[in-house]
């Protein structure tokens, strides 16, 4: 048996893969950077292998043309961009993650997918709370990374700034005002870590993928952490996905033609009624949430973004993905509470101050292709065999699910644009377009 088909190292290399994805910055304030990125070529070289050993299973041309444009545009602007050292290496790492989403698309059927997200989200949340544990009771006091990230020099400031430490020891603060961050070092990270953990346990525990009392157990670990977090983005990013999933389970149970345009026009009304809502009653929502109308800072930072990415509107600036704090204009383009952004918290502010115009519309249509594709896959009952309707499962609406989050946190994040968030944007729309021909067997874990 191939080393790709033994069903351990299968399963060793998903967790891996996905731990440096989602976790990206536990290994690097853990180990170092050197470190990760040596765990990061290992990975590459093994998903290029993968990819050659399943090279009679894919073409360039039959992935999504959205992505292939997106992926054409952000390397051709090489050519014009203003930081071309920065888009050189922002296209290295933006590369080396679509070449591993890629593999994990095309070598791996959709149940081993939720497998191995299952077990790295077990082990990324156990971690945290343990993390956060041992520095609420030993060390009892903030604690910043045992490695920085390289451009950040903590001896410029008089008082480090809060949002800069590994842990603020507030996991016996959580009922006042306290948020944990665990291993991954911020609170909004792990927020969506433990939401989208939340959503794969539903789904084993829905299609009977693991033992009931198991089950339940990781559910309630996924909620305390999400409760733990109090990130309001997440928060919303949740809420959307309820919606989402109570939205799929009415056009499900429309079994006619008529019932489910009735349907259709209704979840239509309702979301314009939505809308209507949330502009009209949107600052007092943000109170509820605990934010204020400047969502925490968020409009000065998309205000500085834009002002840049207006004196270059067609193209932009050039890709960067990650910004890189020791190239102009990152040096100085936007702060908050002292402390240099890296990010423009909004991933279409973001696209639009990198590729322009033009790059927004055609990452909006690989966004608007990928929900298409996944809002079909998860209303559409699948036939088994021709003229023979087959059994909806949970797992059909987790892609559709996954990207209400991934859009919803969009808003307020640039995670879309890196690491496990382009990285689960690939998988998706890859897999959506090109589905598995065969399901396999429930498996428990």
């Amino acid at each position: 048996m191939r080393l790709t088909e033994h069903p351990a190292a299968r399963t060793a290399f998903l967790v891996l893969a996905f731990s440096v994805l989602f976790a990206g910055d536990a290994w690097r304030m853990a180990l170092g950077w050197v470190t990760f990125g040596v765990l990061s070529v290992l990975i590459l070289i093994a998903s290029i292998l993968l990819l050659i050993a399943r090279r009679a299973d894919w073409r360039l041309v039959g992935l999504p043309f959205p992505l292939v444009a997106f992926l054409a545009l952000a390397t051709l602007s090489l050519a014009w961009s203003f930081y071309p050292a920065a888009t050189a290496l922002g296209l290295l790492t933006t590369w080396m993650i679509v070449v591993a989403s890629l593999a994990l698309a095309i070598g791996f059927r959709w149940e081993e997918l939720l497998r191995g997200l299952g077990l790295t989200f077990r082990i990324v949340l156990v971690l945290s709370l343990a993390f956060e544990l041992f520095v609420a009771t030993i060390i009892r006091a903030p604690i910043l990374p045992l490695f920085t990230q390289p451009g950040v020099d903590y001896s410029i400031y008089d008082k480090i700034p809060r949002m800069l430490y590994w842990s603020r020891n507030e996991l016996f603060e959580v009922f006042d005002s306290g948020r944990i961050q665990g291993i991954v070092g911020n609170a909004n990270n792990l927020g969506l870590i433990a939401l989208l953990a939340l959503m794969v346990f539903v789904v084993q525990l829905l299609d009977r993928r693991v033992k009931r009392g198991w089950g339940i157990f990781w559910i309630i670990v996924a909620v305390a952490t999400l409760l733990f977090t109090r990130s309001a983005t997440i928060t919303v990013a949740g809420a959307g996905m309820l919606t989402v999933a109570a939205a799929i389970l009415l056009v499900r149970r429309a079994s006619t033609r008529r019932a489910r345009i009735a349907t259709y026009g209704g979840l239509l009304a309702a979301v314009a009624i939505a809308g209507a809502t949330v502009g009209i009653f949107g600052t007092r929502l943000l109170g509820l949430l605990g934010r204020d109308s400047d969502l925490t800072g968020r409009l000065g930072i998309w205000n500085d973004v834009l002002a840049f990415a207006n004196q270059r509107p067609t193209f932009g600036w050039g890709w960067v993905s990650y910004w890189v704090p020791w190239a102009e204009p990152f040096t100085d383009l936007t702060f908050r509470n002292g402390v240099r952004q890296l990010q423009a918290h909004n991933a279409w502010i973001d696209v639009f101050f990198q590729l322009g115009v033009v790059g927004v519309v055609i990452f909006g249509a690989l966004v608007v292709s990928t929900v298409v594709r996944a809002w079909w896959i998860a209303v559409d009952r699948p036939q088994q065999l021709p003229g023979v309707p087959g059994t909806f499962t949970a797992l059909s609406a987790l892609p559709v699910l996954i990207m209400a989050v991934l859009v919803l946190q969009s808003l307020a994040e640039s995670r879309l644009l890196v690491e496990c968030g382009i990285a689960l944007l690939v998988i998706i729309a890859v897999k959506t377009k090109v589905p598995d021909s065969t399901p396999l067997p429930a498996r428990r874990v």
